[in-house]
C-alpha cells in the first residue's frame, strides 16, 4: 500500500465545538478523519490544525482546549504516536505507527506575545500559520481588501518560529506577507492546504511565481481537496486534483508536492474523495499516470523528509 501524509484536517476544531463527538469508534458520521479511517487508508502521520473560530478566536483558552483535545482523544489510540522531532518520526515510521503533529491555523489567541509562542512549542506545536482569511496583529489574510503584508511583531514572529524550528505555513496568507515570510524566513516555508491558481482562479490557490518560490525555497505544497479550490465547475473530481500536480510538476515541482485534505473543515467534497478512506482512489488515478515511486512521493515522502530534515532533532 502507498503510505500517506496528511498535512491538514480540522479534527480538532469539530471536537472543540461538539465535545459528544469521538475520534475513535465514531458512529455519526460526522467526522471525515477518524483514527479507523486512518489505520485503513495506509497513514503513517496526520497533521492535526488547531483553528479557533472567529467568534472563540483572540484567546489562548481554546487552543489550550484543542491541545487538550489532541491528547484525550487523537493520542489515546493504540497507534497513533505524537510527533514533535525527527528521532519521534522516524521511530514512528519503524514501529509502523500514525504520526499525529499539531500545528496553528491562525495565531490571533496568542496576542503578539513571542513567549506564548515559546509556550506553544513546549506543548508540542511544530507548524504555524498566521492567520486565517481574515487581518490579525500579525498578518493580513487572504480575503482581507487592503492586501496587506506583516506587520512588526509579525516579523519578530516569523523569526522566533525560525529560532525554536517551528514551520511556517502560508496558505492562508495574502500575496503581500506570502512574499514578506518568503523573504524573511532563514527555513523552508510551506502552504499546507493550498493549489494552484493557473489551473483553478481561486485567491486562496497560489500562483506561478509564489510556487516557484517554495520550489527554490527548498519547501513544500499540499494539494488540497477543498472543491472550489480544485475546479470552478459545479462538481469538482478527482481528475481536477491531478490537474494542480501535473501543473506544479511542470514547474518543477515534483519533489515539492504533498497532501493537505482539509477533510473536516468542508462540507463539500470532490467526487469520490469524502474521508481518508477514499483515497484509494486518487492513489489509483495517479497510479495511471504516474510511476509508483513518484506516486510515493506525492502522498508521503516528500512530506516525510521535509520533516525528518526540518523538525527539531533532539
Amino acid at each position: 500500500m502507498v503510505r500517506v501524509a496528511d498535512f491538514h484536517c480540522d479534527v480538532l476544531y469539530k471536537l472543540l465545538l461538539d465535545e459528544k463527538l469521538s475520534f475513535q469508534g465514531s458512529t455519526t458520521g460526522k467526522l471525515d478523519v477518524t483514527y479507523e479511517r486512518l489505520k485503513a487508508s495506509g497513514a503513517v502521520l496526520q497533521v492535526f490544525a488547531i483553528y479557533i473560530p472567529r467568534t472563540m478566536s483572540g484567546r489562548i483558552e481554546p487552543i489550550l482546549e484543542s491541545i487538550d483535545l489532541f491528547h484525550r482523544h487523537v493520542l489515546a489510540c493504540e497507534d497513533m504516536m505524537w510527533v514533535r522531532s525527527s528521532k519521534e518520526l522516524q521511530i514512528c515510521l519503524d514501529e509502523g505507527k500514525i504520526g499525529a503533529l499539531l500545528s496553528m491555523e491562525g495565531v490571533d489567541g496568542l496576542q503578539g506575545q513571542l513567549s506564548l509562542l515559546r509556550v506553544m512549542e513546549k506543548l508540542g506545536v511544530r507548524a504555524a500559520g498566521l492567520t486565517w482569511n481574515n487581518a490579525n496583529w500579525a498578518a493580513d489574510g487572504v480575503l482581507e481588501p487592503r492586501g496587506g503584508g506583516l506587520s512588526g511583531a509579525g516579523r519578530s514572529f516569523v523569526e522566533e518560529c525560525n529560532r525554536l524550528g517551528i514551520v511556517l505555513d502560508v496558505s492562508h496568507l495574502s500575496e503581500r506577507a506570502f512574499w514578506d515570510v518568503a523573504e524573511l524566513s532563514a527555513r523552508p516555508i510551506i502552504a499546507s492546504h493550498s493549489n494552484a491558481q493557473s489551473v483553478c482562479s481561486h485567491p486562496r490557490n497560489l500562483n506561478d511565481e509564489q510556487i516557484k518560490k517554495l520550489i527554490e525555497n527548498g519547501g513544500l505544497i499540499g494539494i488540497t481537496y477543498v472543491p472550489w479550490f480544485v475546479s470552478s465547475k459545479d462538481k469538482a473530481t478527482i481528475d481536477d486534483i491531478i490537474r494542480h500536480i501535473e501543473h506544479i510538476c511542470t514547474l518543477g515541482g515534483q519533489s515539492h508536492i504533498m497532501l493537505g485534505s482539509d477533510f473536516d473543515g468542508i462540507d463539500t467534497y470532490v467526487d469520490g474523495l469524502t474521508h481518508p478512506g477514499e483515497l484509494t482512489n486518487l492513489r489509483e488515478a495517479l497510479l495511471r499516470r504516474y510511476p509508483e515511486e513518484l506516486a510515493k512521493r506525492f502522498f508521503a515522502g516528500n512530506a516525510l523528509e521535509f520533516l525528518i530534515r526540518e523538525l527539531p532533532h533532539d
